[in-house]
């Protein structure tokens, strides 16, 4: 049966328009586009493990049990080595610390490792000190570097030399002594706390 349009016009089978008025004969489905794909974004290979940022303290029980230890190794190596076994105590203790907890210590860490492991050495070296203060080895050094020291005046010379054989004198000494040594030892062991911690973080 033939198909009309409004207007009158006779339409031709499946027509869209209408020939004479241009009047749409049925709706036009305009097919949808196919969805595209997004590819999934690769993944980031994983970064190396970063240094740890967490500052040591005596409150880290196991960063004072290693300083312990490897103070009392350096006391006696610095019976062989001196003044190098304050450093080497620094340096080893980072290194055995970050194998003890697998913690990777940046620099900052490392200095504060060398400064707990100097703190612990300092008694025993202050011990080591007075034994050998109470021997008076020491004070014949001093005096020795006392007759040492250029002077014009000999009467200048000579009073320094009573002060110091002095009880007053032979004390200033001996603080003077230990604030040195206690200066030495921490910052060889902060120097030798860093220089661990930059090795380790290269390897």
């Amino acid at each position: 049966m033939p198909e009309y349009c409004t207007c009158g016009a006779e339409l031709p089978p499946d027509a869209l328009f209408c020939h004479k008025c241009g009047k749409p004969q049925r709706e036009i489905v305009t097919p949808e586009p196919p969805a595209m794909e997004i590819p999934a974004p690769a993944l980031a290979p994983a970064p190396p493990p970063a240094a740890d940022e967490h500052r040591l303290t005596f409150h880290d029980r196991a960063a004072v049990r290693i300083a312990l230890r490897v103070g009392v190794a350096a006391t006696i190596l610095g019976l062989v080595l001196p003044f190098v076994n304050w450093l080497a105590a620094g340096f080893f203790a980072v290194f055995w610390y970050q194998r003890k907890t697998s913690r990777l210590l940046n620099l900052n860490s490392g200095v504060h490792m060398g400064w707990i492991t100097g703190v612990v050495m300092f008694p025993m070296g202050a011990m080591a000190f007075v034994i050998d203060a109470i021997s008076g080895h020491w004070g014949t050094l001093w005096q020795e570097q006392l007759k040492n020291l250029p002077a014009q005046d000999p009467a200048l010379q000579h009073q320094m030399a009573q002060f110091f054989q002095s009880s007053v004198g032979i004390g200033f000494l001996f603080l003077f002594s230990l604030g040195f040594l206690f200066l030495l030892i921490i910052g060889l062991s902060i120097a030798g706390g860093a220089l661990g911690a930059k090795v380790a973080g290269r390897s």
